[in-house]
């Protein structure tokens, strides 16, 4: 990628290219394992919950102001004693995948994650998808474990990689 993508925080009206993004990777990766596909009323609507809560959901835009990628974080486990840590997801339009997209979105949201006082993202990755391993890799991330045959897409067992990323060595701060 010659300069670097514009970033913004997602909008309704990007629901529809969220949701083909989303649908492509359940159509035909193992970045996501889940079965069903989505429209874009459902995007909207997770958009919606996401960003009330306090999370971000980050939109890269190409020249026409669509979305071609995006990514996001929310909560990684529901108990209390988990608060300041969260998961997160990124995808990027087929068409634009290597183009250093992934990358851009995942700083915005390690600066996101930063800003919001947050100590730890968790990445739950295909152990078979080597190049997000290595992304995340690069940014810092540490790989912390591997369950074996915990999912399954297209008819084989997954295995699921963990990384994280401490962001601060700071005590937790009370409720």
């Amino acid at each position: 990628m010659t300069s670097a993508p514009r970033l913004r925080d997602a909008e309704p009206r990007d629901g529809e290219a969220i949701a083909a993004i989303y649908n492509d990777a359940v159509a035909h990766t193992t970045a996501i394992w889940n079965d069903a596909t989505v429209d874009a009323a459902d995007r909207v609507a997770w958009m919606t919950a996401r960003q009330s809560a306090g999370h971000p959901v980050i939109v890269a835009v190409d020249a026409d102001d669509e979305a071609i990628g995006y990514a996001t974080y929310g909560p990684w486990r529901p108990h209390d004693g988990y608060r300041h840590t969260v998961e997160h997801s990124v995808y990027v339009r087929d068409d634009q995948r290597g183009r250093g997209l992934g990358r851009s979105l995942m700083e915005a949201l390690i600066g996101r994650a930063r800003s919001a006082r947050i100590h730890v993202l968790i990445a739950g990755v295909d152990a078979g998808n080597t190049g997000s391993i290595a992304l995340h890799e690069r940014l810092g991330f540490v790989q912390v474990g591997t369950a074996s045959q915990v999912g399954t897409k297209f008819g084989r067992w997954l295995d699921l990689t963990f990384l994280q990323l401490t962001l601060d060595a700071g005590e937790p701060t009370p409720r």
